[in-house]
């Protein structure tokens, strides 16, 4: 029988890319049905969180007591050293308007235009989360650090992707394939890690002992 999973989020370039983290990690689709809120007509819930794992867990949540299956939701933004973190948890909203990616990614680098090379560091940040329906809880961090270009390359992947040059490469995350991306982004580390807790959490089996709930790494 094949155990089923809602992935909330309705931003579809996430659906397909966590769908495809999710199966490879689990076995397969013919073990694991990854379904998506959007597909279920469920609303979009509030990220009124703090930080990015509160987001994560507020939106799983608002998925198990829509369903009552268990969930996994992100949250997950661009970190800029020399904006003292931000965007942030605002990263989908830097603009003012949410979800534009194009005035999100002019906006961020009009404001680090000046600043020298040496000093674009800057990470991609994505925190992970499970919730089962009988409250179990569970958060792990994944990050991708690099720095910043001067104008946007490549037309893969979505958000800040043409911005970022990760550590080691010589282009930017919407250079690099699907499969190349994958295996080295945020989500990617971030959902690889929670990837035991959620075989566990739908009785595949294979998965460490857990961590006390809520626990991030």
């Amino acid at each position: 029988m094949t155990a089923r999973l809602v992935l909330a989020t309705r931003n579809a370039h996430k659906v397909g890319e966590l769908r495809s983290i999710l199966t490879g990690s689990l076995g397969g689709a013919d073990v694991v049905e990854v379904l998506a809120a959007g597909d279920l007509g469920l609303p979009d819930v509030p990220e009124t969180g703090v930080t990015f794992a509160e987001n994560a867990l507020l939106k799983a949540r608002a998925v198990v007591a829509a369903t009552g299956l268990p969930a996994v939701a992100d949250d997950s933004g661009i970190a800029v050293d020399v904006l003292g973190g931000s965007p942030g948890i605002f990263s989908a909203r830097w603009c003012g308007r949410h979800g534009d990616d194009a005035a999100n990614l002019a906006l961020l680098l009009a404001q680090v235009a000046d600043v020298p090379d040496e000093h674009r560091g800057a990470e991609f940040v994505c925190a992970a989360a499970l919730v089962t329906p009988d409250g179990a809880e569970r958060v792990e961090l994944g990050r991708l650090r690099g720095a910043l270009v001067r104008e946007p390359r490549g037309s893969g992947g979505f958000g800040y992707d043409p911005a970022l040059v990760p550590q080691g490469l010589d282009v930017t995350c919407a250079e690099l394939s699907a499969a190349q991306k994958e295996a080295i982004s945020h989500r990617g580390r971030a959902f690889r890690a929670l990837a035991p807790q959620v075989a566990s959490a739908l009785g595949l089996g294979g998965a460490p002992e857990q961590g006390p709930r809520g626990a991030s790494a």
